[in-house]
Formats: structure tokens, C-alpha cells, sequence
């Protein structure tokens, strides 16, 4: 979210609030303090916004905010139209109250105002606000491995823009990342998918091991029906026979889903279709809650590495389009990559690999117990009572190492080890981030500054001597956990939850 400015003084609001019609005199309603005391007796469930509820009220002298001397506020409808269609932005919760809520909409608009009517739009505007806009709060983001700074947002002053203007609120771009809105589109395809009925399950043949081009089967006309089902099959011929359609299919799911494309049908692929299409719903709830944790702000940055650890996916932005796309190689399990941001300020080229004090008791030191000559046939040696491994083509970190200081230890680097690239399953290192292309990241970081060129880092990275240089500017790193992403029609991509954070987050959406 990024931070939200007054843009108006409080004098200038006042005006708009408060006209000089006498319909009736607004300036000389003010609420009921009455009322408003057992207010959130009446209503418990509006309770968690009463701190702000207050400042709202205070900053308006205790008038009421709903209504001028027209009547009630346009921007009043809007909101509520919003917060009862608060489903399709991802909500797991209903709108508290919506029949009472909804009985204020139906009087006259014009009716002279009442103070448990102007409490509770008030109320739903914070509960539609909170919930679509900011998300569960830090701690609970915490809670599931996301430590990318969250920015705090003022929704009392956010409300005096967006009754000043209404058309704020549809204003998608200036609230959220854009790939929220993709993952909202992709959401009402599910949904739709499911109100008829989902994708049925694909029964695997008894004693076969795979599906190949040729074979004939009742499973393969479920296969087709999965297929169509989110359009990567344009039609369902309903054939049991493995054509050349289908496999093209085939190849398109996969690929949309990081896959890499096989000529066969094995009991894996399709314990991953069988999936249920309210799962797949779920997964996207879960990740249009992580877009509210992304400022939008960062998209303006004039660069930008981004990592999705689900997806093994390294993105490096330029003015806001992608420059350079990579493979890249995860933390395993029991050495997770951090979910975090940070500043990358320097390269260096033909690096060290300082070994972790970790890795040494596991993995140095039983390889020395076990040979003598262990270090020396791993080019590594002693240093000031640590280990290290010498620069070189076999160096673990590669030719170059792209380094943001930070206290979890975490850098991108390159890798001797390509072939890894070659896998779907790429959680394999001890928690840094290798990258496929890492030298052709090298060239596109350095590609304006005069020290550099292509042969120039080329031959640093190949020195087998170690040379640290210092970026003229500070590029933002950010790596995140997204298990689904969306394009601009809605086309979803699904990746596996590899910490398994999707479940931990749902429970906290859905109060499982």
C-alpha cells in the first residue's frame, strides 16, 4: 500500500461535507453520544474498528460524515455496492450486519440522518477497507515467513479523498499491484468453473505408467474435460484417444504452470489436475492476500529484481518492464529462502565461498575425517579458522555474486552446477539464490556503467581472483512467496506451495 496524502485541507472538506442548502441544518446535527456509546454493543462485530472510528468522528468534530444537506453522500452507494460484492476481491469474510446495513439504502436518501446509520457505513468502510485494501495485519503476515516490509496506511484521511472523489476507489493501479487484479479476473473464471459443476476427477487406469500419442482410455476423455475446463483445450471432442490436440494441450498446461512439456501422461500430472477446483480457489484467495503485502510503489523503481521462490523465477525490471527473465535454484525445505527485501549494492566477481560454520560441521568436516586430502580436492583451504572455497570454475558460487546486505546471509549468485536449471523441482540449495543467466544479469546491471563491458566482466569473472565492485546506484531485491499468478485475462499459473505457507495463511483467512 503505498503511504496516502491528504490532498485537500480540512477546511476545503468541510465545504463539500457541509453546503449551505437547508434541507436540513447538518451543521448543527452532530452524533448522538448516547448512542454511539453502546454502539459496538449493538454491533460487536465492528468493535475491532473503534480506535479509528473514533479519530474519524473527532477529526469531524463528531458530525455526521454520511450525509450533507442533499441528503447522503454518493460515495455511500459506491461503498456499499463494494462491500457486498466483497467476494470477488478475494474475502473469505461477509460483510457484518449486510441486512441492517442494507435496510439504510433503502430509506430515502434524503431522510434526516441517524446516528447508528452514519456509524455503520463508517463501520463498513473500515471493515471493506481493512480487509480488501490492507489484509491481515503484520504479525499475522509474520506468521507465515513474510517478512517484506508492509507500509501503514491512514484510512481516516484515505476516506476525505475518496469522498472528494468516488472514482478513486475503481482507480486499481494506485491501491494495489496490478497482479492482484489479474489474480481477480482469474478468480471469477474459477468460481465460474465451479458453479458448473468444477472438472469431475481423472480415474488413473489400473496398471498403467504412463499415457502416450496413440493409446485409447476412458481416462484420457477426462483428461480432455479437465483441459477445457480452464481453456487450455478450446473444445471437448470428449474422444478417449491421445491426439496431437491433445497433447498440445498438454504442453500448454504444463508450460503455463512452470512445467517442463513431456510427450506422456504420468499418475503425477494427474494427481495435479485432480486437484479440485475449490482448492485452486483457495490457493487464489491465499495469494491475492499476499498482493494487499506488496506496496505498488515498488513497480515504480527504475529497477527492480524480483524473485517468486514458488516459481523459481527471477525477474529484473527496468522502468517497469522486464529486462531479463532466469531460472533460478531455492533454499530446500530445512534451508528456506527468506521471504524478505533488501539493496543490492555491490558485485563480486570470481568470490570465495566463505563456508557457513552450518555447513562445515554437517558436510566440511566428515569429508576431512573421511580423506585427508578433502579440502584440496574441493579447492578449498583454511582461513583464520574458518573454511573457504577458492575462486574458480568449480567455486559453488560460480563466476559472480550479486550481494544486498542482510542479516539472513541470503545473495544471489552463479553456479557450476546447470544442470539443476534442468529440473521442475528446484528447492535444492542451503538458502541462497542460484541464477541460470547470473552472467547475463552481470552485463545487464553494468550495461551503462563506462568501467564495464561484456568482455571486461567476462574476464573478472574468469580472474580466479576475487574483485568486489561497488554499483554507482542501489537496485531493490525483493523476494516473495507467490504460489499462483495470473496474465491480464485471467489465465492462472499455479505453483507448488514448496514450505507449505498456503495452508498456514488460509487458516488465518478462512478462521479454520
Amino acid at each position: 500500500m503505498k503511504p496516502i496524502k491528504i490532498v485537500a485541507i480540512y477546511a476545503f472538506i468541510s465545504l463539500s461535507f457541509f453546503s449551505c442548502k437547508k434541507k436540513f441544518d447538518v451543521d448543527k446535527l452532530s452524533i448522538d453520544e448516547t448512542k454511539s456509546e453502546t454502539f459496538y454493543e449493538r454491533f460487536p462485530e465492528f468493535a475491532p474498528f473503534e480506535e479509528e472510528m473514533n479519530e474519524l468522528y473527532e477529526k469531524h468534530q463528531n458530525h455526521f460524515i454520511w450525509y450533507d444537506n442533499d441528503g447522503r453522500v454518493d460515495f455511500a452507494e459506491v461503498l456499499f455496492n463494494r462491500a457486498n460484492q466483497i467476494k470477488a476481491e478475494g474475502i473469505a469474510s461477509n460483510l457484518p450486519y449486510r441486512n441492517r446495513i442494507g435496510e439504510i439504502f433503502d430509506l430515502d436518501e434524503k431522510k434526516k440522518p441517524e446516528t447508528d446509520n452514519d456509524m455503520l457505513i463508517s463501520a463498513m468502510y473500515f471493515f471493506y477497507t481493512k480487509n480488501v485494501l490492507e489484509g491481515l495485519d503484520p504479525d499475522k503476515s509474520k506468521q507465515t515467513g513474510w517478512y517484506l516490509p508492509r507500509e501503514k496506511s491512514s484510512y481516516v484521511d484515505y476516506l476525505d479523498q475518496l469522498i472528494k472523489d468516488p472514482d478513486l476507489i475503481k482507480k486499481d493501479e494506485s491501491e494495489m499491484i496490478g497482479q492482484y487484479y489479474n489474480l481477480r479476473k482469474g478468480l471469477q473464471r474459477y468460481r465460474e468453473i465451479e458453479k458448473k459443476g468444477g472438472w469431475g476427477i481423472i480415474t488413473w487406469p489400473s496398471g498403467k505408467k504412463s499415457l502416450k500419442p496413440g493409446d485409447n482410455d476412458p481416462a484420457i476423455a477426462q483428461i480432455r474435460r479437465r483441459l477445457a475446463a480452464v481453456g487450455d483445450l478450446s473444445t471437448d471432442s470428449k474422444s478417449t484417444v491421445f491426439d496431437g490436440e491433445l497433447k498440445s494441450a498438454l504442453a500448454k498446461f504444463q508450460q503455463r504452470n512452470g512445467q517442463t512439456p513431456a510427450n506422456a501422461v504420468t499418475p503425477e500430472l494427474v494427481k495435479e489436475m485432480n486437484v479440485s477446483v475449490a482448492d485452486r480457489i483457495k490457493t487464489v484467495v491465499v495469494n491475492m492476500e499476499r498482493c494487499r503485502w506488496i506496496d505498488p510503489d515498488i513497480l515504480d523503481s527504475k529497477e527492480l529484481v524480483a524473485v517468486n521462490i514458488p516459481s523459481y523465477r527471477l525477474v529484473y525490471f527496468r522502468d517497469g518492464k522486464p529486462a531479463l527473465e532466469s531460472n533460478v535454484v531455492v533454499g530446500k525445505e530445512l534451508n528456506k529462502t527468506v521471504v524478505f527485501s533488501g539493496k543490492m549494492s555491490y558485485l563480486v566477481f570470481s568470490p570465495y565461498w566463505n563456508i557457513p560454520p552450518s555447513i562445515i560441521k554437517k558436510e566440511i568436516k566428515p569429508g576431512i575425517d573421511a580423506d585427508a586430502d578433502y579440502l584440496e580436492k574441493h579447492n578449498m583451504e583454511w582461513n583464520n579458522g574458518q573454511v573457504r572455497q577458492k575462486p574458480g570454475e568449480n567455486n559453488s558460487l560460480g563466476l559472480v555474486k550479486f550481494m544486498f546486505p542482510n542479516t539472513n546471509n541470503i545473495y544471489l549468485h552463479d553456479t557450476p552446477a546447470k544442470s539443476l536449471f534442468g529440473r521442475d523441482e528446484r528447492a535444492l540449495s542451503h538458502g541462497c539464490v542460484r541464477v541460470e543467466k547470473a552472467r547475463d544479469l552481470a552485463i545487464k546491471i553494468l550495461d551503462n556503467d563506462k568501467n564495464w563491458s561484456p568482455e571486461k566482466i567476462d574476464e573478472a569473472m574468469r580472474a580466479g581472483k576475487e574483485r568486489q565492485y561497488a554499483l554507482k546506484r542501489k537496485i531493490p531485491v525483493y523476494i516473495a512467496y507467490f504460489t499462483a499468478r495470473a496474465d491480464e485475462n485471467g489465465n492462472i499459473s499455479f505453483y507448488n506451495d514448496i514450505y507449505q505457507r498456503d495452508n498456514r495463511l488460509a487458516h488465518l483467512l478462512y478462521n479454520e
